[in-house]
């Protein structure tokens, strides 16, 4: 083959001509390659185009060489290999690639560029490079998928937009099954090279786009579909092994139950990562035990402290949290077993009273009467509300372990002294221990989303409110009841 006479098009040497001019140019190429072999090397002066500083350019030369490329594939002018002597030497898509990989500048482009290797899958399934062998039945473009997920999932740029924009040929279920397989390889690979480190803009684009991979919920609906569903299993498993960043585990664990475990054969293997999950503390820990929750309760894993971790949760913090009303939500789901151990739910009923001491009137509204559903639930609690209060309480309200920490042995002292709250609605919650519980629970559900502003707000319209005596205490800037300071504590979340 003569040496190729290539044009130069880059921008700082095109004419004013060929400026207002690349569409035609590029068109008018294509068409001569297409028409006759002699003029194979004008496909260099079309790739040139992919070079261009001028976005437009370079969109007009990605669909010159898609019509070129697909054209020339269906015809079967294009090869891979040894080439045979004085035919068309266009080469794979290797080149196209690399070249197509210049442009990931500007999203337009990259649309363009993404949509043309797509192009060229599709071509490929149908007209394959390379002859198959009679025990083959059907060929796909492996290597074609692999490059397009490689560069998908960047380690230096954010590719959220480009995955979304790839999301469509993610129906298709062969595209799907391939783009598992090749994910999960480019994670082992990536992961495993890295030492496990986290790494915040890859994970992110992975995560990004498996979210995007939705397996049908019938088997009816996909052939092979245990294929397709180890595939999903072993894809997701391998993301989650691997340390992820925080903010990354709230985004798992929002999806997991609907669109992730209905897939996976055996979703108790799903515990190391809601343990890594709940060690991220906060609301994370939270949607981690509601996981865990799932996977007691629907797959009877064992998980003896489940109880331990969520007692760990209840801290001073937990009322003043923007996710309380979920935390108490959950709590309640997750207490709301009669089979529990006695010792268990004392333990629960007793840390919540102590906490209640310098809580906020609006959890307080919400938290009594949670703490009374508890005892309706456990009778044996009883002991709890009638059992005098000790010079020197038992209760360890340091120890972690709800077994060990002899509520019990202790009573509800701090209801009694909430019943002189400042706060009328709370001083009358309070009471509610001063008679028999009745069989029927109280229905916080309304009490959850309960602010301090709305319960300000609610104040204001008892027009026959009673006026509750206070002192204030220069010293500490709080108001004081007969029985102790108690703050007021405004939070506006």
């Amino acid at each position: 083959m003569a040496t190729s006479k290539r044009c130069n098009v880059s921008s700082e040497n095109l004419t004013v001509n060929d400026v207002k001019t690349p569409k035609i140019d590029i068109n008018s190429k294509v068409d001569l390659i297409i028409q006759s072999k002699k003029h194979a090397n004008d496909v260099f002066d079309v790739l040139e185009y992919l070079q261009s500083e001028k976005e437009k350019n370079v969109v007009c030369a990605i669909n010159g060489c898609t019509k070129l490329f697909s054209t020339l594939l269906e015809r079967g002018d294009l090869y891979v290999g040894q080439l045979p002597k004085e035919e068309l030497l266009i080469g794979g898509f290797s080149k196209m690639l690399s070249v197509f990989g210049l442009t990931m500048l500007f999203i337009p482009m990259q649309e363009s560029a993404l949509c043309a290797l797509m192009q060229f899958a599709s071509m490929e399934g149908k007209f394959p490079l390379q002859d198959l062998d009679w025990s083959e039945h059907y060929s796909f473009p492996r290597e074609l998928i692999q490059a397009v997920v490689e560069r998908l999932l960047s380690q230096e740029e954010d590719m959220a937009v480009l995955i979304s924009r790839f999301q469509e040929y993610l129906d298709m279920v062969d595209v799907r099954y391939y783009v598992m397989s090749s994910v999960r390889e480019n994670v082992g690979r990536v992961m495993d090279k890295t030492k496990g480190a986290v790494m915040p803009i890859y994970q992110n684009n992975v995560f990004t786009l498996l979210s995007n991979i939705n397996m049908p919920s019938q088997e009816s609906e996909l052939t092979n579909y245990l294929e397709h569903k180890r595939a999903f299993e072993r894809l997701w498993l391998g993301f989650l092994k691997y340390k992820l960043p925080s903010s990354m585990y709230k985004k798992v664990l929002v999806i997991l139950h609907d669109s992730i475990l209905p897939h996976i054969s055996n979703p108790t293997v799903m515990i190391d990562f809601l343990t890594a999950a709940y060690d991220v503390g906060g609301a994370i820990s939270l949607l981690a035990l509601n996981g865990l929750f799932v996977l007691i309760h629907q797959h009877n894993l064992d998980y003896p402290d489940f109880y331990k971790k969520l007692y760990s949760l209840l801290e001073p913090s937990v009322f003043h949290v923007k996710y309380r009303a979920r935390f108490f939500h959950l709590a309640n789901l997750f207490l709301s077993s009669t089979h529990l151990p006695v010792y268990l739910v004392a333990a629960f009923a007793k840390r919540l009273s102590r906490l209640a001491l310098t809580a906020p009137p609006a959890a307080l509204l919400m938290v009594l009467p949670f703490i009374c559903n508890l005892i309706r639930r456990h009778p044996a609690c009883r002991v709890l509300i009638h059992q005098p209060k000790a010079c020197d309480d038992p209760y360890l309200m340091e120890e972690e372990d709800p077994s060990q920490c002899h509520a019990l042995e202790s009573s509800l002292w701090e209801l009694q002294t909430l019943q002189k709250h400042y706060h009328p609605d709370v001083a009358k919650a309070a009471m509610a221990i001063n008679k028999p519980l009745s069989q029927q629970e109280d229905d916080i559900s309304e009490l959850l989303e309960l602010s301090t502003y709305e319960l300000m707000e609610r104040d204001l319209k008892h027009k026959q409110s009673k006026t509750v005596p206070l002192e204030f205490d220069p010293a500490t800037q709080l108001l004081q009841g007969s029985v102790g300071v108690l703050g007021l504590n405004f939070s506006l979340e």
